[in-house]
């Protein structure tokens, strides 16, 4: 049981320092909003952006958060 808990919290700290990466690796959001309001918004990059690596971050970055708090939660309960 004290190996798993010290798996665990390896691969909790690898997934910490990923997550703070990849954030600090995206764009800012107010660039987006400024080209939206100008009516810019529906472009061929907007419709593929799942394709970019933008999006890939942004993907990437959702299924770690769900895997830190599933992490967390796994540990606190230990």
């Amino acid at each position: 049981m004290a190996a798993l808990k010290i798996v665990l919290t390896v691969l909790f700290v690898i997934v910490c320092l990923i997550v703070s990466v990849i954030v600090l690796l995206q764009e800012g959001k107010s660039a987006g909003l400024s080209s939206t309001i100008s009516g810019v918004g529906e472009t061929f990059w907007s419709k593929n952006k799942s394709r970019t690596l933008e999006g890939k971050l942004e993907k990437s970055t959702k299924w770690l958060v769900v895997a830190f708090f599933v992490l967390a939660l796994i540990l606190d309960i230990m």
